[in-house]
């Protein structure tokens, strides 16, 4: 029987181009996002085993009933892949602007992230993805807030998993770790290096999901930056 995916921000970039490689790969898949026509583009694409609902994860009632119905009309849920998240917002103060991404990385996917954990508990098994990012390890002067949400997943999902294991549930966590890949978010963005074309990426954050691996590192040589980060001292940091 065919795995079955659901994608939370499936409209571009990783989350576009996870469906993609879903599809090919046998997965039935489901995917989400504000931009109901881009859905439906990747519908006419991929076909029959694409699914798709309209979703703003900041309305929470309405991002959970969406989560729900396109579970059951794929007939079920396997994984689920939170990659919703936005790293700048026009807004006519910095505050607003804060917020929104506040409300769209951390509370968006702390909604969905506990109604997918209930729904695996329930039915016995399944994997929860978060994609978090290599900007989680330290804060960054220049983009704090997207900074700061992302290290809260790394952590949120750390805490989960731990519960999983005192629980004895068959619910694996796995937190994506992307550096700079390319996307909408990358867009026009200076002083990048190592960035990958996100074929490439998406291929290797497919295969450590399959692995159920705890942490995934997009690409693999990130893991070396995210080594160095955790061995420099604060005040290095503060000087960056």
């Amino acid at each position: 029987m065919s795995k079955r995916i659901i994608i939370i921000g499936a409209t571009s970039g990783i989350g576009a181009e996870l469906a993609r490689q879903a599809i090919a790969k046998g997965y039935i898949v489901g995917g989400t996002g504000r931009r109901t026509e881009r859905l439906k583009n990747l519908k006419e694409e991929l076909g029959e085993n694409f699914h798709y609902t309209g979703m703003d994860v900041t309305l929470h009632g309405e991002s959970k009933l969406a989560l729900n119905q396109l579970i059951e009309e794929m007939g079920g849920m396997d994984i689920i892949v939170l990659n919703a998240g936005i790293s700048n917002y026009q807004a006519s103060s910095i505050t607003g602007m804060e917020q929104m991404i506040i409300d769209v990385n951390v509370s968006g996917f702390v909604q969905l992230f506990g109604e997918a954990f209930q729904y695996f508990r329930k039915q016995g098994r399944g994997q929860i993805v978060g994609v978090s990012s290599i900007a989680g390890l330290f804060g960054s002067s220049r983009a704090a807030p997207y900074s700061a949400s992302k290290a809260f997943i790394s952590t949120y999902m750390q805490a989960y998993r731990q519960r999983s294991n005192k629980l004895k549930d068959d619910i694996f966590i796995t937190d994506v770790i992307p550096g700079f890949v390319v996307s909408e978010m990358t867009e026009g963005k200076r002083g990048m290096f190592w960035v990958a074309n996100t074929e490439k990426a998406v291929r290797q954050m497919l295969i450590d999901i399959e692995k159920k691996k705890p942490v995934s590192y997009i690409t693999r040589r990130w893991r070396l930056i995210a080594w160095l980060i955790k061995l420099t001292p604060n005040w290095v940091l503060d000087r960056l």
